[in-house]
């Protein structure tokens, strides 16, 4: 059976630079917490919203998109398939769209013009939902190549927090730590052992969700973001990442020390989660972790395209060599993990 691989990566990063110091000096009340230490978040990127330059989350996808095909092989009228895979629908600037797709309308910007396109949704593991679905579109012959993108200006929710947290914990307190971004990919068939998705699965466990949106009102004009972070570091939560993975090389006949993964990207939820699930993961498997890339210093968390980000960066700092071998561990409200093996020698970014 064909695999598929990462045939290009692109990025965009809006130029405006918001650190948590001046984040939290928003706040009505002085907090009695430290938000650097807890979520290691020292800045994020804010979408620009002057008139006339107004980055809202299509503009941001787009940005991306075409940032990717400039290193691709492919035209964008040799694509077959568009996914938008952004939580953040908004376009025109404030307005938020549903119909017609996000998809339709990159695609047709691009000038995709004989791509299937359409959108899906599946909170922070966006991008890696629509990696799955292109990845099985690729291996059953139905497609040759496709882009996943999305963008997110999420930013907004921080904007409410700030105008609503008054004491020490509070459910919105996980929108203090988000940044904005826009990410894609093209995929398309491996033709080399070397360079390629060697599998990915995911799995949602409703019984763990522990997020829900809130939306504009007359008492609160701004979005919302509420989560139950007292939840955020329970182990059988996190060890279902690790029993579907441990499951799924049994199957295989091999273990996780025998994958020889050279790095590990979890989703950039913050540092301590990381480290958390990293000391579980040693735990369970029974062996080291690989190295952990992140990027949530200095980006925050970036929602959907969270993992890609911290692929896009390291390659353009030249610190993964041709043919490491990449696990990306989703964490996403739903609840959403699982898991994503791939070997990469001629990605660039």
């Amino acid at each position: 059976m064909p695999h598929s691989r990462f045939e290009s990566i692109g990025a965009y990063l809006p130029d405006e630079v918001l650190t948590t110091e001046e984040l939290i000096g928003r706040l009505a009340q002085k907090p009695t917490f430290d938000l650097a230490a807890i979520t290691g978040v020292q800045e994020r990127r804010v979408h620009d919203k002057t008139p006339g330059n107004f980055e809202d989350s299509f503009t941001l996808a787009l940005k991306a998109a075409r940032d990717c095909l400039s290193r691709s092989r492919y035209g964008a009228d040799e694509l077959d398939v568009v996914i938008s895979t952004s939580i953040s629908r908004s376009k025109d600037e404030s307005k938020v769209y549903f119909e017609p797709s996000f998809a339709a309308m990159i695609a047709k910007e691009l000038g995709a013009t004989g791509a299937i396109h359409f959108d899906l949704s599946n909170a922070c593991a966006g991008m890696m939902t629509g990696t799955y679905v292109l990845d099985r579109m690729i291996r059953s012959g139905a497609v040759r190549n496709g882009l996943v993108v999305s963008g997110e200006a999420i930013t907004a929710i921080s904007e409410t927090a700030v105008k609503e947290i008054t004491g020490g914990y509070d459910l919105q307190f996980a929108s203090l730590s988000v940044g904005d971004s826009g990410c894609a990919l093209v995929v398309d068939e491996s033709v080399d052992e070397r360079d390629r998705i060697d599998y990915i699965e995911l799995m949602t466990a409703s019984e763990y969700a522990d997020a829900c949106l809130g939306m504009p009102s007359d008492k609160n004009p701004g979005v919302a973001l509420y989560t139950d972070n007292r939840r955020m570091h329970n182990e059988d939560r996190f060890k279902l990442w690790t029993n579907s993975q441990r499951n799924h090389l049994a199957a295989s006949g091999t273990t996780f020390a025998e994958e020889e993964f050279d790095y590990i990207i979890h989703h950039q939820f913050g540092a301590s989660a990381v480290t958390f699930m990293n000391a579980l993961g040693e735990r369970e498997f029974g062996t080291p972790m690989p190295e952990a890339l992140n990027v949530v210093e200095k980006y925050g968390n970036t929602s959907t395209t969270s993992h890609f980000i911290v692929l896009h960066d390291q390659l353009q700092q030249n610190a993964i060599a041709a043919e490491s071998k990449i696990l990306m561990v989703p964490a996403a409200s739903g609840i959403v993990t699982g898991f994503l093996s791939a070997t990469i020698s001629s990605l660039e970014a």
